[in-house]
């Protein structure tokens, strides 16, 4: 055994990522960073889904996108499985990497027929706190089954008792370090063109939650906390709805109206610029109503030595406890984070410079791991 994994760095793989759509979300991200490391590194990185905004950054860099209506749950889809049997006859790629739940099913059932013998090999990952029913099951259905933090393999565990144990591999998310560099700040010309459209945030103390308008990401709370702050202190809200969304939308900013505070409350509306909302951020906060997966923005932050507050479940508890457990909360108690903010007023604490283990190269590597693995095996 050795033996082969001092061979594993010299298999040259050819995978095909499997997801429902290429426009926005971490599962995408993921998927075009898979896709950018196998092709930097030799391999053959190959993506099937229904299109979107980011196909051609995925292929710009580097690896081939095969558009097939992989993603609405309608019995037409499963004219899709023969035609998925097909290509992977065709392309014969040594991995099939299934990463939502649609795409998964389909491209289970044109695998799962073919001869075990010869067919490729299946890594599945399981991306977050899905519902437990056998419909989401097949997200276990991989020979290695990728979990992206401790609490999702924790989550497998609990709920699907007769999946092996042995077969689950943590592979963290992670964050490129040289893209949020500790310390960091925006330049001029993005500090002047901030000040600008949001005049009201300057010279006060900025206390931001980011992430999409839904209630799983607690906007109630995050009023509640800055109801609680001197004037000095303005929330930024930073993200935007989904048009799905725009009644929630509107029943928040009506809230801090009824609140009292709707002139301490930024909506910022969609934005790619998160690492310098971020920067120019006093503290950054997560408030979700149930544990996530992993907690991305929180990681980020820290990377740029921002203070974060969270309530301490799921993947945001596993990176605060890793990396500044100071900022761990009770889930719920938007009077102790209050408290913790104005504690910080005179004298906010600094971030140790430390060694980040999540970051976006360990995520890589972890996967191309397991890649290598299935291949060696074969």
């Amino acid at each position: 055994m050795q033996f082969i994994d001092s061979l594993l760095v010299f298999i040259l793989v050819k995978v095909i990522q499997i997801l429902p759509e290429l426009n926005s979300g971490g599962v995408e991200r993921g998927t075009l960073e898979v896709g950018q490391f196998l092709s930097k590194s030799g391999h053959n990185s190959v993506v099937i889904s229904n299109g979107g905004c980011l196909v051609e950054q995925l292929e710009a860099e580097g690896s081939r996108h095969i558009s097939l209506p992989v993603h609405k749950k309608h019995l037409n889809s499963i004219g899709q499985i023969k035609v998925l049997r097909s290509l992977f006859e065709k392309e014969q790629p040594d991995i099939i990497h299934l990463r939502s739940r649609l795409p998964a099913w389909l491209a289970w059932l044109a695998w799962h027929k073919m001869d075990p013998n010869t067919r490729p090999r299946l890594v599945t990952t399981v991306h977050g706190f899905n519902s437990i029913n056998r419909y989401s099951k097949i997200m276990t259905s991989g020979e290695i089954v990728i979990c992206v933090s401790n609490s999702v393999k924790d989550y497998v565990i609990e709920h699907y008792p007769d999946i092996p144990e042995s077969k689950l591999e943590v592979v963290h998310r992670g964050v490129d370090p040289a893209s949020y560099p500790n310390g960091y700040r925006p330049d001029q010309t993005w500090s002047r063109a901030w000040n600008l459209e949001f005049p009201e945030t300057v010279n006060r103390k900025l206390v931001t939650l980011p992430g999409r308008i839904t209630r799983l990401k607690g906007h109630e709370d995050f009023l509640k906390i800055i109801e609680r702050l001197p004037s000095n202190y303005h929330g930024i809200i930073a993200g935007g709805a989904h048009v799905k969304k725009a009644a929630y939308l509107q029943e928040i900013k009506q809230l801090a109206k009824s609140m009292g505070i709707a002139d301490q409350i930024t909506f910022t509306g969609h934005r790619n610029d998160f690492r310098e909302i971020l920067a120019i951020s006093d503290v950054i906060l997560s408030l979700t109503q149930q544990p996530e997966s992993f907690g991305r923005t929180t990681l980020e932050a820290l990377c740029l030595g921002k203070p974060v507050l969270g309530y301490k479940h799921g993947g945001v508890g596993e990176i605060l406890d890793q990396m500044f457990p100071q900022g761990k909360i009770e889930f719920g108690d938007v009077e102790a984070i209050s408290n913790q903010i104005l504690a910080w007023k005179q004298a906010p604490p600094a971030l140790p410079r430390q060694e980040n283990s999540l970051t976006l190269d360990q995520m890589l590597y972890g996967i191309l791991s397991v890649y290598e693995k299935l291949s060696a095996r074969k």
